[in-house]
């Protein structure tokens, strides 16, 4: 009973059914047609292969993501110094830098609650019902019960619940696009076809999570569950990994950096000072110092915030981001993969061009006011003054089996064949009621369209005769046809004429158009053979056009050095025809390389790697060979997104850096799996997000060279003073207000600037360049160094000089370091800015940062209970003379240099 069957971990039951004839796959399942199953083989078959459904994903529970903001190593540095503060009963430390730990988990939980649950819309697909036939009758059953061997019957409008051989076929077509890419509804039959055809190929085939457009079918069940296309899909999905952001990377990068600079430094110091012979608890104190200076705690704080404002400012351009460190990652995008249908075109059939003898009538789209223009050798013309076009269209509305809705939209939708809603769309256009037509002239007869002959004709009555309205493909309509329309009546269809309309038929196909042939006679009785004696009056050319704003979203990316590559399960002369259109190949120059002819990833050379990384349009891609497509760029140091809207893109989506599912078209699925969910379909809306990622970038790498060089001047301070054996003049608790209060509002004000407008002209970053360059750690210790020295000489100068007690130099080197790191924020303009017109000079944030920092420093020196919590006093006048003298030191010297720099 189960020869020519696979195991369950096949990728489908019965190897290559497309390519066997109806009799023998029927004999491999071992049914009989007109029987189908009975209960007993469905219960053996059931228990063999298993419920028809897809295996769900493990999902993240809320833990598991709250969990995930704490995995961070900077995170983690911040949990170690807060358990030494309370192991040496340093509570008030401790209690801070917890409340840092939480507050930024928080802050990321929330953000990220929506986690990637990719499979629950594909688990919806199957809560549909199914009509079989088992023990001679036909009944309908859940979805999940299908079993290989059954047998389906199946009508326009049904969704496929399995992978499906079809044994008969009536006039039968498949919406398959969600599956393969495929723009066209296509036609389907029941003859064999070659056993290397790709899944688009495959026209004796019904898929899982496809849907019947028109027709009516019988189909005998082939695969169920995980071992459909859709399983094999699910399968990628679930085993694509998902990449970790360079941000995450670079971040833990530097955490194991400031790890290792804090561990060198107390072993320092501890051997330094205990050779010195000094008390244990001061070495203690020092020791908790370094590393509370050694870690920014407001770090992670800042970088989340920043990446949280940047997702809502996303959010505002309608690009939805679901993980906060995928927001930064847009910035480096250096390759955008692309999917056709629905991304870089409408997923919407249309007719642009009608063809009658001579003449091209271009059709273009309908404006706000439901009016479309109509133009002849781009000339407006009024389209009901040319008789020939009305009368075009008019048959294409009566020989229609399609309905619309009633607004006058150009995004109008309706039922029935896509091909037959593009009709009645191009007539709506031209102010043909399609409905009032049909009352004028009422169907008496229709010839239905049949696959195999290719054409359809309807009998409308016309003042006691019949008027034959007739479509269908060009060679049989011409087979048919002895005279053609012209400009000046009508000619006889000789052989001139038919080569003249078989030619330009190939060249619209060469185009990338679906092209429909139309005649036309009238008759006396519907007895008459319609295909008989017609008049033929030329042909309608229809696409999937581009969108409108695609061409300058390439040529955006182009300026900005992002690489655009289609990739596509649609044919390669539509996807040739497409790019071109857009901009994205030169004439000529469309080089389409095909999926049959794309090796796997581990067969692939170096010679195959550059030519992949060379081309822009792939053809008939298999979802697996999209992963491989992506591995190549990544394999090359590039960072990828990954656009699409199909079941069929979601393993890829997950697999990119960032993954952009479209919001109105997409399906549920590719959403799910994506980084980045784009509200309106607009693929310029792409380009917005990636100049958005490069200004949070830039602005997080500045407040994270301005957060370490308080830092590191911190460290210096407190280094300088156990090596001379002084008096720390900064105290731990201290480090820990300044790197929570006064450097967190200046830095998140840094991280909420609108960048420069010239981020956007300049190539994209390379993904092994580090968040820190050499000169960034250069800036970092160069302008610690003067931060340092500010406040060594402040110190001195109080301690020695002014003859000040501890505490009050103490005081007096801790506003110095304060203000200081606050004025510092002014050397993070841009090199080759001006003074006083830059983007932190010009951002509001920087200024209400720096006044509320202040307020807060004056509160903590005059407010009692704050001033004794920080062992601070009033520093006296002579005292903040100093301190604003020597606070300025590192905010000048940084200026004159920039201006150097500049020249």
């Amino acid at each position: 009973m189960e020869q020519g069957y696979r195991n369950s971990q096949s990728t489908t039951v019965l190897s290559a059914s497309w390519a066997m004839t109806v009799e023998e796959t029927i004999k491999q399942l071992q049914v009989f047609r007109q029987e189908g199953l009975d209960r007993r083989e469905v219960q053996r078959r059931l228990k063999k292969y298993g419920p028809n459904r897809l295996r769900e994903t493990e999902k993240k529970s809320i833990i598991q993501i709250f969990i995930n903001q704490l995995k961070s190593l900077i995170v983690i540095l911040l949990g170690v110094a807060a358990v030494l503060s309370f192991v040496f009963n340093e509570w008030v430390n401790g209690i801070a830098i917890s409340g840092v730990i939480v507050v930024n988990a928080l802050i990321g939980f929330f953000m990220e609650l929506k986690a990637i649950r990719s499979m629950k819309a594909l688990q919806q697909m199957e809560r549909v019902s199914a009509k079989v036939r088992r023990s001679g009758k036909v009944i309908e059953i859940p979805a999940r019960q299908l079993v290989p061997g059954d047998i389906a019957v199946l009508e326009g409008g049904d969704i496929i619940s399995a992978d499906m051989r079809l044994v008969f076929a009536a006039k039968i077509q498949a919406d398959e696009s969600v599956l393969t890419g495929e723009s066209f509804p296509i036609g389907k039959q029941v003859e064999p076809v070659d056993e290397t055809a790709v899944l688009g190929d495959r026209t004796n085939m019904l898929f899982k999570g496809t849907a019947i457009t028109r027709g009516s079918a019988e189909a005998v069940v082939i695969a169920t569950g995980m071992n459909t296309e859709l399983g094999r899909i699910t399968d990628l999905v679930q085993g694509a990994k998902e990449e970790t952001t360079p941000l995450e990377k670079q971040l833990d990068s530097l955490g194991r950096k400031l790890l290792w600079v804090t561990l060198l430094l107390i072993a320092i110091i501890a051997v330094s000072g205990i050779a010195r012979g000094r008390e244990v608890f001061i070495m203690i104190e020092t020791a908790i110092a370094l590393a509370v200076a050694a870690i920014p705690e407001g770090l992670p704080i800042v970088a989340t915030l920043a990446l949280a404002r940047g997702m809502l400012r996303m959010a505002r351009h309608n690009a939805m981001v679901n993980q906060l460190a995928a927001v930064e990652t847009l910035g480096g995008v250096s390759v955008i993969c692309t999917d056709k249908t629905g991304t870089l075109t409408e997923n919407k059939m249309t007719v642009t061009d009608l063809y009658l003898s001579n003449e091209r009538i271009q059709i273009g789209a309908v404006d706000k006011n439901g009016n479309a223009i109509f133009t002849i050798n781009d000339k407006a013309i009024d389209p009901t003054q040319n008789e020939r076009l009305m009368k075009a269209l008019e048959i294409g509305v009566l020989c229609n089996n399609a309905s619309l809705e009633k607004n006058r939209s150009s995004a109008s939708s309706g039922v029935g064949d896509p091909l037959e809603i593009a009709l009645l769309i191009a007539a709506r256009k031209a102010s043909i009621d399609y409905q009032k037509l049909n009352q004028q002239h009422p169907e008496e007869y229709e010839d239905a369209f049949d696959s195999d002959t290719k054409r359809m004709a309807t009998f409308n009555r016309v003042d006691g005769k019949y008027r034959v309205a007739v479509k269908g493909a060009l060679e049989t309509i011409l087979e048919s046809a002895t005279r053609v329309s012209t400009g000046e009546g009508f000619e006889s269809l000789d052989e001139k004429w038919k080569s003249y309309w078989l030619q330009k038929n190939a060249e619209l196909a060469e185009q990338g158009y679906r092209v429909l042939a139309i005649a036309t006679k009238e008759a006396d009785s519907i007895e008459t053979n319609p295909y008989e004696d017609i008049t033929f009056l030329g042909l309608v050319c229809m696409e999937d056009p581009a969108r409108d704003d695609v061409q300058e979203a390439i040529k955006a990316c182009r300026s900005a050095g992002v690489q655009i590559v289609m990739i596509t399960g649609d044919h390669p002369k539509t996807a040739a025809s497409i790019a071109s259109s857009i901009g994205l190949t030169e004439p000529g120059r469309d080089n389409v390389i095909v999926g049959k002819d794309i090796k796997p990833y581990e067969k692939m050379t170096p010679e195959d790697h550059q030519l992949y990384r060379n081309t822009s349009i792939f053809a008939r891609v298999s979802p697996k060979q999209k992963l491989d497509l992506i591995a190549v760029h990544q394999a090359a140091g590039d960072i990828v997104a990954m656009t699409g809207d199909g079941v069929n893109d979601a393993p890829a989506l997950k697999k990119a850096d960032i993954g952009v599912a479209m919001g109105l078209r997409g399906t549920q699925v590719a959403r799910e799996a994506a980084d980045m969910v784009l509200k309106d379909d607009a693929f310029s809306t792409i380009i917005i997000a990636v100049e958005q990622g490069r200004i949070i970038f830039e602005n997080i790498r500045k407040f994270i060279i301005y957060l370490l060089s308080c830092n590191i001047s911190e460290i210096m301070v407190v280094f300088a003073a156990s090596i001379v054996d002084a008096p720390l003049p900064i105290l731990p608790l201290q480090i820990l207000f300044l790197n929570l209060v006064t450097d967190v509002f200046p830095a998140l004000a840094l991280g909420a600037g609108g960048g420069n407008p010239g981020l956007m002209k300049k190539p994209p970053r390379p993904s092994s360049e580090p968040i820190l360059s050499k000169r960034g750690w250069y800036s970092i210790f160069g302008y610690g160094a003067l931060i340092t020295f500010s406040v060594l000489l402040a110190f001195g100068l109080s301690y020695g000089i002014l003859g000040m007690e501890q505490r009050q130099a103490v005081t007096v080197s801790f506003l110095t370091l304060a203000l200081a790191q606050l004025w510092h924020v002014f050397n993070m303009r841009t090199k080759g800015t001006k003074l006083f017109k830059n983007e932190v000079v010009e951002n509001p944030y920087i200024w209400a940062a720096l006044g509320l920092c202040i307020l807060l420093l004056l509160a903590v020196v005059y407010v009692p209970l704050l001033s004794e919590v920080l062992k601070l006093t009033n520093p006296g006048l002579n005292g903040w003379i100093l301190i604003v003298v020597a606070s300025l030191i590192p905010c000048l010297i940084g200026q004159i240099c920039k201006l150097f720099t500049r020249k």
